[in-house]
């Protein structure tokens, strides 16, 4: 599935080197344990890769202008709650 290769943990462990060798020539690595799926391994540049997208070097105001919800307008009429006095 996906093109992984799939890992029984104790495969992993036993064979590390050629999971990592792997990893970094293939593509990811799939882990399971108790058959069902637990990580996956990537290289560190494809690690770096997945990461870039997630370190936007943007203002706030940049990222809310591209906002698909730029144009939602908000009413400006607030609720108004009565005021009490405190005695300082």
């Amino acid at each position: 599935m996906n093109g992984f290769r799939d890992w029984q943990l104790h495969d992993a462990k036993a064979h590390l080197s050629e999971l990592v060798r792997r990893a970094r020539s293939e593509g990811p690595q799939r882990i399971t344990v108790y058959g069902e799926d637990a990580v996956i391994v990537v290289s560190a540049t494809e690690f770096a890769q997945m990461l870039a997208p997630c370190r936007p070097e943007r203002s706030l105001h940049a990222l809310l202008s591209d906002s698909p919800l730029r144009d939602l307008e908000f009413g400006v009429e607030g609720e108004r709650s009565p005021v009490r006095d405190i005695g300082l």
